[in-house]
């Protein structure tokens, strides 16, 4: 199970980088088309890249926030309650996390399909959309293996 762990925080380290690169792209992208239009001559589509860039730093963020438990959690209750219920809960968020996920991935990769079977393309640059909604199903799914690689650890500290 360490091996499954080790494998799935990095991966989702490495597709975090590229989620860094893609703010880092939407950034230099920003401000190359605001002085672009200081010279009356703004980057077509800028638009478009950014939105498609944000949603893929989005779903590539996902999997190594919950690695490094990065999320926003309001515990305040739950550190009241005994150690095995807190661990039970644990359990069930991440149970709950993956089959919400898990049904964001599929229907994310049915998106896509469909995208890539109508040929559906952005209005300004034409460019396929079905990649970016394909991306966001692998960031999604990406989170599903650390959501059921968590629950595994809860049910092994129940246990013990």
């Amino acid at each position: 199970m360490q091996r499954i762990d080790r494998l799935v925080s990095t991966t989702s380290r490495h597709v975090n980088t590229i989620a860094g690169a893609a703010i880092m792209a939407m950034m230099l992208l920003t401000s190359a088309d605001v002085v672009m239009r200081l010279v009356d001559s703004p980057i077509p589509g800028t638009y478009e890249i950014i939105g498609f860039l944000g949603a893929l730093a989005v779903a590539f963020a996902l999997a190594h926030t919950s690695v490094e438990k990065g999320h926003i959690a309001v515990d305040l209750l739950v550190n009241l309650l005994p150690p095995r219920t807190q661990i039970i809960l644990d359990a069930f968020g991440a149970l709950t996390g993956t089959a919400i996920f898990g049904v964001i991935t599929w229907q994310s990769a049915l998106y896509a399909v469909d995208l890539r079977q109508s040929g559906e393309v952005s209005a300004t640059l034409g460019m396929p959309v079905y990649p970016f909604a394909a991306g966001i199903a692998a960031g999604c799914a990406l989170l599903c293996l650390v959501l059921i690689a968590e629950f595994a650890r809860s049910l092994r500290r129940i246990k013990s």
